[in-house]
């Protein structure tokens, strides 16, 4: 039985989390999976570390003025990897480097070159939110033309991937349950959470995340963003979207059919698994996570509903998807800005939403056709924001 060619992997993002979970299950399987292509924001010597490690043919650095550090360290190494600078990236995606891209650049800088994969149709593992949440009708729609295979690889979205294998079969889906941890502050009122501080924020329960993700995780507001993705990557109206927190973070989303089954999946919080299915699909391999032992985890799987009044930012994310047009787009730059404020202590936890829908309000939705139109409502909603910022200090 001769074995399938090795896949050829871009990792976007290499340095973050994802990225590095990511190159840990390509590790594991070398005669399978080879790195073809590495890129990173800034950090040129984590990148100079994994082209060592990992041997790809090209590395990518955003940061123009980290470019001869990459071309002159890869040199010193003795590598074959050719350096380039940023904007070669979407060319790389597009061409013959790779024929499966993990996209998990952070923001809206991971659109371009997400688009790019969509369109040139290759298998997209996307962990970068930011391309559903401001140009999901966008990116399914370059998907389809492309003929490109999309596998989330959020964990929330990947569960519900695993259960809808079909995810042409809408006929008998009645709904989708996305689970939230409930973060950090769960259980507290709304008054409690007035000057609780960013170090508490980003202490997240369950998983290991970056700051900004993690005061997401906090406010709700990925689980937010995680509704308006689904909406795109499932085509389910917002209204079929339902929410449930599920502090044991270890049931990772739900399906609900007409018929009265529910299917869930669920596995140890560990980004690892998600990866290894967008890798390997419809196959299955080692991931390098072990398999789940409820009774070691307690025995107990808990739900309650999520409180609005305290964790609006759920309730500001189902509106700008119903909203629709740029509304999301809004929605995603004022929470940027606020959280960035929060992170450097010029705002209370707190002023997150309620910047949020300050801004929601004062920039109605247009339509949402192009890049350029996304683009303009992103930067005015930060403008808008950025200006806002002393009134809610």
């Amino acid at each position: 039985m001769s074995m399938a060619p090795a896949r050829d992997i871009a990792v976007l993002g290499a340095t973050g989390s994802i990225g590095t979970s990511a190159l840990d299950v390509i590790a594991r399987h070398p005669g399978r999976l080879k790195v073809g292509l590495l890129a990173a924001g800034s950090n040129v010597e984590a990148l100079l570390d994994l082209c060592r490690r990992h041997r790809p043919r090209h590395a990518v650095i955003a940061d123009a003025s980290a470019f001869p550090a990459l071309r002159d360290g890869l040199r010193e190494a003795g590598l074959e990897t050719t350096a380039h600078p940023g904007d070669a990236l979407d060319a790389l995606v597009a061409g013959d480097a790779c024929d499966t891209v993990v996209a998990a650049i952070v923001g809206a800088a991971g659109l371009p070159s997400t688009l790019a994969a969509a369109r040139a149709g290759k298998r997209l593992l996307l962990a970068n939110k930011e391309s559903l949440v401001l140009a999901g009708a966008l990116l399914m729609a370059a998907a389809r033309e492309g003929g490109a295979t999309i596998v989330p690889i959020d964990s929330e979205h990947n569960a519900i991937f695993q259960c809808l294998p079909d995810r042409h079969a809408h006929a008998g889906l009645r709904r989708l349950v996305l689970t939230a941890s409930g973060g950090p502050f769960r259980g507290r009122s709304r008054a409690s959470l007035a000057d609780v501080t960013p170090a508490q924020a980003i202490a997240h329960p369950k998983w290991s995340m970056g700051p900004k993700i993690s005061v997401d995780s906090a406010t709700l507001m990925n689980k937010g963003l995680e509704v308006i993705e689904a909406h795109h990557l499932f085509a389910v109206p917002g209204e079929r979207i339902d929410v449930l927190v599920h502090p044991q973070s270890l049931v990772h989303s739900l399906v609900e059919f007409v018929d009265g089954s529910t299917l869930a999946q669920l596995g140890l919080p560990d980004m690892r698994t998600a990866l290894a299915v967008g890798l390997a699909w419809p196959e299955r391999i080692a991931s390098g996570v072990a398999g789940l032992d409820l009774l070691a985890e307690g025995g107990r799987l808990e739900f309650e509903p999520p409180d609005l009044e305290a964790f609006p930012c759920l309730r500001l994310a189902f509106d700008a998807l119903a909203a629709g047009g740029t509304a999301p787009a809004v929605l995603n730059a004022a929470n940027e800005i606020a959280v960035s404020a929060f992170l450097q202590g010029q705002v209370g936890f707190l002023s997150i939403p309620r910047l949020i829908e300050d801004a929601m309000t004062a920039l109605p939705p247009a339509p949402a056709r192009t890049l350029d139109a996304l683009a303009e409502a992103d930067a005015a909603a930060r403008r808008h924001a950025t200006a806002a910022l002393a009134r809610f200090a």
